[in-house]
């Protein structure tokens, strides 16, 4: 199986090892061009953005999620998922019966309630789980003590690559998507290269969460190559603006 390149929202480049040396650049809105769309202060997304760990973990309890508070540096309110989000399960293809606490399935508090309403929407296509290469990844020994990270060192962005389905069939961005580099992901003359039924119901799932505005940055083989195989799917704190690409 291929393991993702890594791109951040701002286009920087970073190595499919998850112990690689990365750039960090401090959170600025992007140019507004393709893929960028005008701040909503009424999004699901800035909402749980601006949530502090406790209200967040409320709001998990009050959702009855299956969810343990963990430690993890650079993240904010980190928790692990301990089930289903509506019948969805969430799962890296690092863990296994001999690694059943991955450390790539760490999630900051705030992604979790947007993967709780993704999964609404996965529900209704028949997704009963969802493959990722990573949510949390862990910053170098070097990260400053209490310095709270973005992307997948503040374990806020999702990797998703297989969507497995009821009927045992799964939908693989890297099989399925049939993208072009800088073609339009959703919307009026937005379409796969291929229109297969599973390109056509890939695209259906990432367009209602594009619609839904769960997830601030959502980077897709459309974008470039090292996203050839995964939908970035983040959440930014107090972050009005989307990227969809």
């Amino acid at each position: 199986m291929l393991q993702p390149e890594f791109v951040d929202a701002a286009g920087t480049e970073h190595a499919a090892s998850p112990h690689a040396k990365r750039k960090r650049h401090k959170s600025k809105r992007p140019r507004a061009g393709r893929g960028y769309q005008a701040g909503d202060t009424t999004s699901a997304a800035y909402r749980y953005g601006n949530l502090t760990q406790d209200e967040c973990e409320a709001e998990l309890t009050t959702r009855e999620i299956q969810f343990e508070r963990v430690e993890a540096r650079g993240v904010a309110a980190p928790v692990r998922l301990r089930g289903p989000l509506h019948g969805v399960e969430f799962r890296s293809n690092d863990a296994s019966k001999t690694k059943p606490d991955s450390v790539y399935e760490i999630a900051d508090c705030r992604l979790l309630l947007a993967l709780d309403d993704f999964a609404l929407i996965l529900e209704q296509h028949n997704v009963i789980a969802v493959e990722h290469y990573s949510m949390y990844r862990p910053p170098s020994k070097r990260w400053p003590d209490g310095k709270i990270g973005r992307q997948h060192a503040g374990a806020l962005s999702i990797d998703a690559a297989h969507f497995v389905r009821k009927d045992a069939s799964t939908l693989s961005v890297l099989d399925d998507f049939h993208g072009r580099i800088g073609a339009k992901t959703c919307g009026p003359k937005a379409a796969p290269r291929k229109r297969t039924p599973a390109a056509v119901e890939l695209r259906a799932i990432l367009c209602e969460a594009i619609a839904a505005r769960l997830f601030n940055v959502i980077l897709t083989p459309n974008h470039n190559r090292p996203h050839r195989n995964h939908f970035h799917m983040e959440v930014m704190h107090a972050t009005s603006w989307f990227l969809v690409d």
